[in-house]
């Protein structure tokens, strides 16, 4: 499987893990709970697995950038926690900071 497909699927499941722990309500409620455990266990191994191909500090720049948005993104629609202008700047900024190390910078060739 291609990397970068690992890596989405990482950040999937990193998305599902941290959109549940609010769902489990400090870990009280069973099946929430075993979601978060199940999805950052599926998260970390994929993500463990992109990092033989892809430089650690790319693939979490990417993973940690797409996991803030999606979140956000999930948070809104699930739990009415609407984004304010400051909010979306700094998503904006760390998108940017994404794109210039992926496309601008020779480490995510190494």
């Amino acid at each position: 499987m291609q990397p970068y497909v690992i890596l989405v699927l990482a950040i999937a499941a990193e998305v599902i893990g941290t959109s549940a722990l609010k769902a489990s309500q400090g870990f009280t409620r069973v099946g929430p709970s075993l979601v978060v455990a199940l999805a950052y266990g599926a998260a970390f191994y994929l993500l463990a697995r992109v990092f033989s191909t892809i430089p650690v500090g790319i693939a979490y720049a990417i993973w940690s950038a797409g996991g803030i948005i999606l979140v956000t993104l999930v948070a809104w629609a699930l739990y009415n926690q609407r984004p304010d202008g400051f909010a979306v700047l700094g998503m904006s900024l760390i998108i940017a900071g994404v794109l210039v190390i992926n496309l601008l910078s020779k480490t995510s060739t190494h």
